[in-house]
């Protein structure tokens, strides 16, 4: 199921995330790095593939619709371990 957030919220996710948190999430999920970075708004498509992330303009750097939410549910879930 989609989620929607703003680019603000996603990023803030991924900077509060402990050192090492997207090799993790690459590693459980098999999938690139680089391919986690651009899910949280990275723009290396050389380097990694989009993840199903849609922005629309809008207030908080705009909306961000997830087409699939397991990693910000992983990055959420490696926070609320750490809190």
């Amino acid at each position: 199921m989609p989620r929607t957030i703003t680019f603000n919220q996603l990023r803030a996710i991924k900077a509060q995330l402990p050192e090492g948190s997207i090799h993790d999430i690459a590693d459980r999920l098999n999938m690139s790095v680089q391919s986690v970075r651009n899910y949280f708004g990275g723009t290396d498509y050389d380097a990694g593939e989009t993840q199903g992330l849609h922005i629309e303009p809008g207030p908080g750097g705009g909306f961000v619709t997830l087409d699939d939410p397991t990693i910000l549910d992983m990055a959420l879930a490696i926070l609320e371990k750490n809190k």
